[in-house]
């Protein structure tokens, strides 16, 4: 299923860090941390002023960029957990990040 979001906002998918263990402790999915690192997977046309001229967004698909751990509206598409944030609630974009680049 394809979805093109609205105006500002961002269809995101979280990028899962890789699992840690740490003096052979392995910490359950349901105690884990919600990753902020995310993949942009489609971005709306922009934001709209107050003269009706549209105001284009600053991220683009296939983005890394960084979220807020309760940001945004979580979807579920054909069985895969999405995220749709405004613009707004990107925190960052996350340049040349090899270990993000390999995901």
């Amino acid at each position: 299923m394809n979805v093109r979001p609205l105006r500002d906002r961002v269809l995101v998918k979280r990028v899962e860090e890789q699992e840690q263990r740490i003096g052979g402790i392995i910490i359950p999915d349901t105690a884990k941390e919600k990753p902020q690192q995310a993949k942009v997977i489609a971005a709306g046309n922009g934001r709209v002023n107050d003269d009706g001229k549209t105001i284009p967004l600053d991220v683009k698909t296939g983005d890394y960029v960084l979220v807020g751990k309760y940001a945004g509206t979580e979807i579920k598409l054909d069985g895969e957990d999405y995220l749709i944030v405004r613009e707004d609630e990107i925190l960052g974009v996350a340049e040349g990040v090899p270990e993000l680049a390999a995901v």
